[in-house]
């Protein structure tokens, strides 16, 4: 026996040799593993291998093999093992531990990891039933060595992370190891914190000593590991242990917060205790951390975070376990802020901490400290003190909210690039963040954050915001050095005049926007507000990035112009000015980006006041309409898109008219000359006729980039999106008033429906219906030059103008966006571009137009004689060939809004005829683009390695595969907002719904709702009544629960599915439907069972179809028969007690695990699992007596009704 061992072991080295050999060729390293796999697998000597190749003797990747050969015995053939057998196993595993490692400085970490390994396998299997004095043997072992003292922590763990964490056992074996587990968690946590304080003492006695250097890196070891045991554990027992003893082990855990060594591993643990729930009256003693001791320690390593600063260099050394500390240490401190913002002020009565100030000092610490991760990381917590009733009151607090304030100042300014070095924030962010692309994001979103802080902080003291804002503003304002000494005078977006001045802007913003809220208004800082307005109008510079942060303060301190509206005349001129705005030295030159988005910025803020503030300008109308005349009159003064704008403001503005009569002749007049281009002759020929279309727009001529003529189709362009742009700035902002008096007088109301609704009419319907016949016409006009014989007459410049552009292409892809050099940079765009924008751009105008239309316009618009055959003949118009990209929007834009703004009158003669061919066209159009998906997918699986499919073609199917999974979830939401009135619940994800009381269930199950159709909207209602429409729906609801899309499905299955079908199930349904219904539940099931929240949704729609539907369709029995592995007896079971009105009924959550049993055959697996050998871990005798007798149907069939009464061994009934 020894040799045929000492042989196989020689065969088992040499093949591991040549596994681990790099020269080794594919083959033979091939051969060496199916050697090992079928050694594990048949052999009877694994374990004398196994404990033969563990000897310490042999080098660590041969103990590491022969230690991995005896746990896969363990795990998958433990079963078949004799006792004595399993004995021997467990003895030399025990004896391996006492004497089988060399030193704990000297053992490789996978030796000991594959050995912890190898006894948690054998506790998970035999403790405590067979093995009661598990504990008391580690206990014993612990007492060993600091090697075996660090072995027994690593099995403590793995048990915990095997049983509590990750579920690795059967529920019976998990339940008797974790209740084992809570019996004696007393004795564990001493036995813990023994160890831990025995080595921590030893450790500070010997480190500072060079002759036991040895010994004191041992006991630290043994302390990290003691610390990592204590974190497995703190996660999960019971409160009572973590804050026993005044939570002696939290204070012990921030004492060693200054301890170098140990300082990561106990800032964890404290991070997971303190981030515990609970009720409130457990989690009172967290507040003991705010004593002297605790909160000293966290105050003083939290003031240690930046270490010192260069000034020559501005960097500081970034150490990463250090660094990992102090974000740990912040997040500590940001959970203990959380306890007690829960505590303070709730019915435990906790009192503010006395230690408050010192508290905040450390979570200050952090709010300044260099690294944005720690910085943003603060930012909720003080938030949450910010709003808090009673914290906010007090004086600790407002003197903290001033501190921050003034901190904001200094971190909203836009440092810490990666690529640059001129900051100590850059430091830590090239440790956080790849590039400058990557920090960007964050470093928005931390800005967001810091805006919400310093608001809810300006609430608490807004006089002194106010004051620290006006301060910096008026320095900004003072300082003559804000533009650098370059070639042109302008400054780029990351200068740091432009930083400054882009940080006091939110700032600003932000103090502004509360003020109002927090004071009277006879306390109102009017005067220094005024004279801030009046440095900011007074302010010159050519700098457009400098100029746009000015335009923002403008508009912050806006709502003060009421009183001083002799000052409204001063600030439309500033307005005006910008958004004409032309630097002398570009006369010449395209205008730069930064220009151009000043001009926005000018355009956005002029409409911006107007809609807050129309009665401003109500007096002064006749003066801004006539300035704009005349920047209209002046020839290339402002841009089409300009002009909109401009117009849009003004119709803002005439709404304050609430006159309907003067409000239309004011946009008559206003319209008339979009309204004469866009009704011509020449236009209708142009929007009419495909071919004469793309000549109009240039689509169809060779254009070079370096052309000098006049570029007579991009005026062209200009002009028709003018058109398009002006009428619906228009549509969107004409309004009748609010008031029903106020609307009656004016005369906008018409008449009155039967329910006595007030019909309004808008004083834009006869410009919007005289414009819509060849806005209609435009629609199909584009959606026919996706065809393929208006895709030929494109030129060869304009080939790739229907695909999408490189920034949506981006987006789509979910690719970052490319930061810009600089803001000065001319925004030149290729033809291409350009004729690309302007079709994506016309093509959403059109459906926002007939969208706004349709809110704006009421029933000026769904009373168009024929809209229905109108629109089906335009929008609908040649759908076959509309790429997906192009769909969305006219779902999105123009559909959802007609939908929703439809008076229901109008369902039957307007939306049902035209949403029935388009589910149809849906259905059939998606599914065969599924199939084309799916069939891919199976052909890339099959020809992976024989074909290499070159990076674009991949990059380009993976946007076509994206672009049908976002159209797939526009169509799911345009059907939810159509049909469904409300958002049912969903499904939780990662964990089973909430367990119903325990009782017994009333008569053969139901729908829930006792008047389903209270779930549909009164179009749902409508579409339900058509046979054909509600068919479609059913049909692509039902179909595209397969589709490979698993967000989709989970919300079809739980929004849309049984809401639409229970609506059916009394009528007349072909039991072949039924069956299709539930074949197609049970299909998704196996494409997306292996997600938690898809299989709880699908099993829940599988249930209702089955228990509503089966009393009157047999059909659906033979479906379930087909299962595989189903079990008939269980079946047949639960069919009888579903159908016997005089069954025993058993309580809901029951039977909803009774249904998921009978219908696990169908469930899918993710590829991973679906070859992976399982583990069986068989159930021991249950050490816990049951609190009552199981009676699931499917273990165990019971007697009931009168046979139980006559049956002699049921006496107890």
């Amino acid at each position: 026996m020894a040799d045929h061992v000492a042989a196989m072991c020689e065969q088992l080295i040499k093949a591991l040799n040549v596994t681990m050999d790099a020269e080794s060729t594919q083959i033979y390293r091939l051969e060496a593993l199916k050697f090992f796999e079928e050694f594990k697998e048949k052999s009877d000597l694994c374990v004398p291998c196994g404990l033969n190749l563990a000897d310490k003797a042999h080098a660590a990747v041969i103990r590491h093999l022969g230690l991995q050969i005896l746990e896969h015995v363990i795990k998958y053939r433990w079963n078949d093992m004799q006792q004595p057998e399993k004995v021997q196993v467990k003895d030399c595993t025990m004896q391996l531990l006492l004497n089988g490692t060399r030193s704990i400085l000297e053992e490789e970490s996978y030796i000991k990891d594959v050995l912890s390994r190898v006894v948690v396998e054998m506790i998970k299997r035999e403790w405590p039933q067979n093995w009661s004095n598990m504990l008391e043997e580690m206990e014993s072992l612990s007492g060993k060595g600091a090697a075996q003292t660090e072995l027994v922590m690593l099995i403590l763990l793995r048990l915990a992370e095997d049983v509590i964490t990750f579920h690795t056992l059967p529920h019976q074996r998990r339940r008797d190891i974790q209740q084992t587990l809570s019996q004696n968690m007393e004795s564990i946590f001493s036995f813990l914190m023994a160890i831990l304080q025995l080595n921590i003492d030893d450790y500070q006695r010997l480190k500072g000593s060079p002759e036991h250097e040895m010994k004191a890196r041992a006991h630290c070891k043994v302390a990290v590991a003691t610390l990592n045991t204590l974190a497995g554990y703190i996660d999960w027992v019971s409160l009572v242990y973590i804050t026993s003893g005044n939570c002696r082990l939290l204070e012990s855990l921030c004492l060693l917060l200054g301890v170098p060594e140990l300082q990561l591993e106990a800032a964890e643990c404290l991070l997971i205790a303190i981030s515990r729930k609970g009720r409130l009256e457990e989690r009172k003693p967290f507040m003991l951390l705010f004593d002297d001791v605790a909160i000293n320690y966290i105050l003083s390593a939290a003031q240690s975070a930046d270490g010192p600063t260069s000034p020559e260099r501005q960097t500081v050394q970034v150490v990463e376990r250090r660094y990992l500390f102090l974000k740990r240490l912040c997040q500590v401190l940001c959970a203990l802020g959380s306890q007690f913002v829960s505590l303070v002020g709730s019915e435990v009565k906790v009192e503010v901490p006395p230690n408050l100030s010192k508290y905040l000092e450390a979570l200050l610490a952090f709010t300044t400290h260099s690294s944005l991760f720690l910085k943003a990381s603060t930012l909720p917590t003080w938030a949450s003190i910010f709003r808090h009733e009673t914290l906010s009151r007090d004086p600790v607090i407002l003197e903290a909210a001033v501190k921050y304030l003034k901190t904001s100042t200094t971190i909203l300014v836009k440092t810490g690039f990666p690529s640059k070095n001129d900051n100590p924030s850059c430091q830590y962010s090239r440790v956080d963040f790849d590039s400058d692309e990557d920090f960007n994001p964050s470093f928005n979103s931390f800005r967001a954050q810091l805006g919400e802080g310093v608001r809810c902080a300006c609430r608490l003291v807004p006089s002194e915001a106010f004051l620290m804002a006006a301060m910096w503003l008026k320095y900004q304002l003072d300082d003559s050095n804000t533009t650098p000494e370059t070639g042109d005078g302008l400054c780029s977006q990351n200068f740091p005049p432009a930083l400054q001045w882009e940080a006091v802007t939110i700032f600003m913003d932000c103090v502004i926007s509360q003020i109002f809220r927090s004071l009277e208004e006879e306390k109102l800082p009017v005067d220094q507000s005024m004279e801030l307005l009046q440095g900011l109008l007074n302010y010159k510079t050519e700098d457009p990035l400098i100029m746009s942060c000015v335009l923002t303060n403008v508009s912050a301190l806006f709502p003060f112009i009421k009183h001083r509206l002799q000052l409204l005349p001063q600030v439309l001129c500033k307005l005006f000015e910008t958004v004409t705005f032309e630097p002398v030295q570009e006369n010449k030159a395209p205008r730069t980006r930064a220009v151009n988005n000043l001009r926005r910025h000018a355009c956005s803020s002029i409409i911006k006041i107007c809609r807050d503030y129309p009665q401003f300008f109500s007096p002064c109308f006749d003066m801004f309409y006539n300035r704009i005349k005349e920047m209209f009159a002046s020839d290339g003064l402002l841009t089409f898109m300009e002009k909109s704008a401009m117009m849009e403001s003004l119709v803002l503005i005439s709404n304050e008219f609430k006159d309907f009569e003067k409000q239309k002749a004011f946009i008559d007049e206003l319209l008339a000359p979009v309204m004469s281009e866009w009704t011509s002759d020449a236009m209708k020929e142009v929007v009419c006729n495909p071919a004469a279309y793309m000549s109009f727009v240039g689509a169809d001529q060779v254009v070079s980039e370096q052309r000098t003529e006049v570029d007579t189709a991009g005026l062209n362009r200009g002009r028709l999106g003018f058109c398009l742009n002006a009428v619906l700035g228009v549509a969107k902002r004409a309004r009748w008033p609010a008031d029903l008096e106020a609307a009656k007088s004016g005369g906008f109301v018409v008449g009155y429906t039967s329910s006595e609704v007030p019909i309004f009419r808008n004083s834009c319907a006869a410009q919007f219906l005289a414009f819509l016949p060849n806005l209609l016409a435009l629609v199909r006009t584009q959606n026919s030059l996706f065809m393929p014989e208006n895709r030929a007459r494109l030129s060869e410049t304009f080939t790739r103008v229907h695909e999408l552009m490189d920034g949506e292409r981006n987006l789509v892809l979910g690719l970052a966006q490319p930061l810009p050099d600089t803001y000065d940079a001319h925004p030149l765009k290729t033809n291409l571009e350009r004729m690309q924008g302007f079709f994506s751009q016309n093509y959403d105008t059109c459906f926002h137009l007939l969208g706004n239309a349709a809110l704006s316009l009421q029933q000026d618009f769904y009373n168009i004689d024929g809209l229905s055959e109108k629109i089906a003949a335009s929008v609908f118009f040649s759908l076959e060939h509309v790429p997906d990209h192009r769909l969305r929007p006219m779902i999105r834009m123009f559909l959802k809004q007609m939908v929703l703004s439809c008076p229901v009158e109008y369902h039957d003669s307007l939306l049902c005829p035209l949403l029935s061919p388009l589910f149809s066209y849906v259905l059939q159009s998606l599914n065969m683009k599924w199939q084309v998906i799916n069939q891919r997918t199976a052909v890339n699986g099959e020809e992976e390695e024989e074909v290499v499919c070159q990076e674009s073609q991949e990059t380009q199917e993976l946007l076509e595969e994206q672009l049908v999974r976002l159209l797939t979830r526009e169509v799911l939401d345009f059907i939810t907002v159509s049909c469904i009135s409300r958002k049912l619940p969903e499904p939780a994800p990662n964990k089973e719904e909430m367990e119903e009381e325990d009782g017994m269930m009333d008569a053969t199950p139901v729908s829930s709702a006792a008047s389903p159709t209270e779930e549909l909207t009164e179009l749902g209602k409508t579409l339900m009544k058509d046979e054909n429409i509600y068919m479609s729906l059913l049909s692509f609801s039902f179909t595209s629960l397969s589709w490979k899309d698993a967000t989709y499905c989970h919300r079809t299955a739980s929004i849309i599915c049984w809401t639409l079908l229970r609506q059916v199930i009394g009528r007349n349904i072909l039991p072949e439907a039924v069956s299709w219904f539930y074949v197609s539940v049970l299909k998704a099931l196996q494409v997306h069972g292996q997600h938690e929240v898809c299989s709880a949704s699908l099993s829940q729609l599988a249930m209702h179809i089955y228990d509503n539907l089966r009393p009157r369709y047999a059909e659906l029995r033979l479906v379930m028969n087909q299962i595989p592995n189903i079990n008939m007896d269980f079946m047949e079971l639960y069919d009888r007690r579903l159908l016997d009105p005089n069954a025993q009924k058993v309580a809901e959550k029951k039977r909803k695990d009774q249904f998921k049993k009978l219908i696990a055959g169908t469930v899918g697996k993710a590829l991973c699992q679906q070859f992976k050998k399982e583990v069986h871990i068989k159930n021991l005798p249950s050490l816990f007596k049951k609190a009552k007798p199981d009676t699931d149907v499917l273990s165990s069939e019971e007697i009931s009704g009168i046979a139980a009464l006559l049956d002699p061994e049921k006496n107890s009934l």
